[in-house]
Parts: C-alpha cells; sequence; structure tokens
C-alpha cells in the first residue's frame, strides 16, 4: 500500500497556523467583549484588537484561497468513506466561508455604528468603513448585522471544536498521517493508502 508522503506545502502551513491562532483569540476576546467585566478603556481597547485581528483574519483568508487554487491539497486517506469526505469538504466550505464572511459583517457592523470610532488596524493603519449608510438604514442595519456577527460566531466556535476533534480522531485513532500533513512539528507518515482526490 502506498503510505502517505504527500504534505501541505510550507506557506499553506503557515497561514492555517496564523489564521488558527488568530481566530481562537478572536473568539476570546469575543466573549470577554460580551460577558466579560471590563472597565470602558478596556473594552474599548479590546474591540480594537478584535477589529484589528478580524481584517488580518480576512486578509489571511484570501492569500489561503489563492495560495490553494495553485496548489492541490494532500489526498485523502483511502479507506475513508464517501460520506466522511462529504463531511470533511462541507466542513472545510463552511470554515472558509466564515472565515471570509464574519469579518465582513463585522466591518459592516462597524461602518454603521452609530458611535463612527475610526478603525486603525493595531494603532498603525487606518482602514476605512464600508459606505453603508447611503443604502440600509443604520440602526436596523447595525442590530440585523450584530446578530447575525454574534450566531456566527457560535457557529464558527462548533466547527473548531469539530475540526480538532476530527484532526485528533485521525492521528490517534485513524492512525493515518492526516494530522502530520498540516502539522508543523510531526513528521513521518501514516500507516493507510491514499488515493487522490480534489476535496
Amino acid at each position: 500500500m502506498l503510505e502517505v508522503t504527500r504534505r501541505y506545502t510550507r506557506v499553506a502551513i503557515l497561514l492555517h497556523w496564523v489564521s488558527a491562532l488568530c481566530v481562537l483569540g478572536l473568539l476570546g476576546m469575543g466573549l470577554l467583549m460580551v460577558h466579560g467585566d471590563l472597565a470602558p478603556m478596556r473594552r474599548f481597547q479590546l474591540y480594537q484588537w478584535h477589529k484589528s485581528v478580524g481584517i488580518t483574519v480576512l486578509l489571511l483568508t484570501v492569500l489561503r484561497l489563492a495560495w490553494r487554487l495553485g496548489h492541490k491539497p494532500p489526498p485523502q486517506p483511502d479507506g475513508m468513506p464517501a460520506r466522511e469526505r462529504r463531511a470533511a469538504s462541507a466542513a472545510h466550505f463552511a470554515l472558509y466561508g466564515l472565515l471570509v464572511g464574519l469579518p465582513l459583517v463585522g466591518w459592516a457592523l462597524v461602518s454603521l455604528s452609530p458611535f463612527n470610532i475610526p478603525t486603525v488596524l493595531f494603532g498603525q493603519i487606518p482602514w476605512p468603513h464600508l459606505p453603508l449608510s447611503e443604502l440600509v438604514d443604520p440602526a436596523v442595519g447595525e442590530a440585523v448585522m450584530k446578530r447575525v456577527h454574534a450566531y456566527g460566531a457560535w457557529f464558527l466556535g462548533l466547527l473548531v471544536l469539530l475540526h480538532v476533534a476530527a484532526a485528533l480522531r485521525h492521528h490517534w485513532v485513524l492512525r493515518d498521517g492526516v494530522l502530520r500533513r498540516m502539522s508543523p512539528v510531526l513528521r513521518g507518515t501514516g500507516s493507510h493508502s491514499l488515493t487522490r482526490s480534489s476535496s
């Protein structure tokens, strides 16, 4: 049997793990912003960091998608059932959709805010607001975007947990080398054969 010998490219691995750290940071900051007992200035600073990291995730995701178009991912394990392949593809599609959609919704939310607070990425780079107030009622738009952003964040958190659980299952239970393909530290191959797949 052909063992797992292909890995993601170094660029793909770097973008994946930087994005993962940013997403975990965003989820943590979001919980603190909404539920934390913070001083007003501390909350304001957290919002600014949240916006900065959110835009960073948006840009990283665009880079990841562009890189993926020119670099085919490694094939899936040969014994992986078709339903699991479909589930994995759907989960990845949803993750990418949220990594683009949530920052855009957050950007729209900030742009519709009546406070009109400027966004300065990491305190250094001015970031423009979207001209949405001319297209929709700011109060209604802000309320809708706030709800979409909140529910989307919870859904993203759930998908991240499922993604991690699936990766650990592949590594510790199935031992098929799937996690090693994206790991910056784990090397070697799994014991299962592979088939070429576009998913």
